[in-house]
């Protein structure tokens, strides 16, 4: 092989690692999102936003364009909305799963599908709690900024947002079916007790990784 060839071959392989790392790193990105998103961690969540003037969050309840209306959309969740996000019995999680991520040549922009779907818990004051599934996908665009990548645009396409009691089908068309009984491991003996992690303890599985754009 001549040098100009082995070359050209060390610079494709040094552009495949770089494609890589870019696909982890926006990975790593949106799933932090999901994670912060379960507890409405706002301030975390708005922190993994590009300070673009194109950011923009796309969601049933309409377009948020420019940063300051993203933060003005997470932070209504966390402060305006009974202030439920202080409550233990609150859970907003949307797992996020399967994703399809494309990196454009130069490497300073990327484009994501996600499928979404998780439970959620709001209280509702009285002790009364709306609970139901929520599924849909994300199809995003994510930006490099100073060598970090941010989302820059999210498009939530939900599917539907179902209570827990009846589903997303017509009850009418429903069948029933028996519930599967979790197992009884009472018997065995633990080396140590564990986390009550159970909804609704308000229990924060503990991260273990620094957020991806302030390293906090």
């Amino acid at each position: 092989m001549k040098v100009e060839e082995l070359e050209a071959r060390i610079k494709d392989l040094e552009n495949q690692l770089k494609r890589v790392q870019d696909i982890e790193e926006i990975k790593k990105l949106q799933r932090a999102y999901g994670y912060y998103l379960e507890h409405w961690m706002a301030e975390d969540v708005i922190d993994l936003f590009s300070d673009s003037p194109e950011v923009t969050v796309i969601v049933r309840a309409g377009e948020f364009r420019g940063k300051e209306s993203v933060k003005r959309f997470f932070r209504h969740g966390r402060d305006v909305e009974l202030k439920i996000t202080k409550d233990p019995e609150f859970l907003h999680q949307v797992m996020q799963l399967s994703p399809i991520i494309d990196v454009a040549p130069d490497g300073k922009t990327a484009k994501g599908r996600w499928y979404g779907f998780g439970a959620n818990a709001f209280p509702r004051g009285g002790g009364k709690i709306n609970s139901g599934w929520m599924n849909g996908i994300y199809e995003n665009e994510y930006i490099k900024e100073n060598g970090k990548w941010k989302i820059l645009k999210l498009h939530w396409c939900m599917t539907f947002h179902a209570s827990y009691r009846d589903g997303w089908i017509d009850p009418q068309k429903q069948i029933e079916v028996d519930t599967m009984a979790m197992p009884d491991f009472s018997a065995l003996k633990a080396d140590a007790p564990s986390e009550n992690t159970l909804y609704p303890s308000g229990y924060i599985c503990p991260l273990h990784y620094k957020n991806p754009v302030t390293g906090k």
